[in-house]
């Protein structure tokens, strides 16, 4: 069955701008091709009960964990400016792994 990976990422408000930028322009679509992901979606938080929920949510359904983990994965993942240049200005960055049920 596959699995949801689910990114939480929150940035500062004047950082934004760049943050969706690279996202948007480099990660998300180096990341997407990856082989093993079967769809991709970026969201930004409306609204929330929980006053401390991440402001955007990156989900990749992928046919395992293991297309995560996997070499063409972390190659993607560190293409453009992503590492050096948005990642040290998270102020959170979690990570989830959903099974499917139904």
């Amino acid at each position: 069955m596959p699995h949801l990976f689910m990114v939480e990422l929150d940035i500062p408000l004047e950082h934004e701008s760049e943050f969706n930028r690279v996202y948007d322009s480099e990660h998300f679509p180096s990341l997407a091709k990856v082989p093993g992901v079967l769809s991709a979606a970026r969201y930004r938080l409306e609204t929330s009960s929980d006053a401390t929920m991440a402001r955007y949510w990156a989900l990749y359904e992928v046919l395992s964990p293991a297309v995560v983990e996997s070499e063409a994965w972390q190659k993607a993942a560190e293409f453009g400016v992503w590492i050096k240049k948005i990642r040290p200005l998270l102020t959170a960055r979690d990570h989830s792994y959903f099974e499917r049920i139904l």
